[in-house]
């Protein structure tokens, strides 16, 4: 196993069923004093009044939208301050990705993208069990990620990779080519 070289924030984002989740706790679980802060859990906190995203999202979605990325920054940047590497994952795409950056305040801050290709993607929804893709299709989502995601940090072609392979990738690269100044 690699080790990590110090202490970061490795934020690692990608479309749905691109493997963040997996991917993040398998390497939270390599490296020493880690938290796996996942994103999409203050989106889960709201009860009443939450407002997804959608293709044609509502200023009420984006907002919520933008809350959830300041309070996974917040979360990121306590965690960091208390000693520990935290991998934060999330679907953080398009400005959203260049917004995150400058809410996270701690440094280094590494930034990696998971982009299997459609096909993968497709093969990996189906083979868990939730659907992700109620109103947004694979296609328009990747479509998002590879032409309007700013080209920061790591980005990996995940589409052949188990979730082991992957976090050994991103620890070897990770610290070298992924950081965000």
């Amino acid at each position: 196993m690699t080790s990590a070289p110090s202490q970061a924030v490795i934020l690692i984002t990608g479309i749905q069923a691109a493997g963040k989740s997996t991917v993040a706790q398998v390497l939270a679980e390599r490296l020493p004093r880690s938290v796996h802060v996942r994103g999409d859990v203050f989106r889960r906190m709201v009860v009443n009044g939450r407002a997804d995203m959608t293709p044609d999202p509502s200023d009420e979605a984006v907002r919520q939208l933008r809350l959830r990325h300041r309070l996974t920054a917040s979360a990121c940047d306590e965690y960091f301050r208390e000693g520990f590497t935290v991998i934060a994952q999330d679907v953080v795409i398009g400005d959203h990705l260049t917004e995150m950056i400058h809410m996270i305040r701690q440094r280094p801050l590494l930034v990696v993208v998971l982009a299997p290709r459609p096909e993968a993607i497709a093969a990996r929804e189906a083979a868990r069990g939730k659907n992700a893709y109620d109103q947004w299709t694979i296609d328009l989502l990747d479509d998002g990620l590879r032409t309007r995601t700013p080209r920061l940090g790591l980005w990996l072609d995940t589409s052949a990779q188990t979730p082991d392979e992957t976090a050994e990738e991103i620890l070897r690269r990770a610290w070298t080519e992924a950081e965000i100044p």
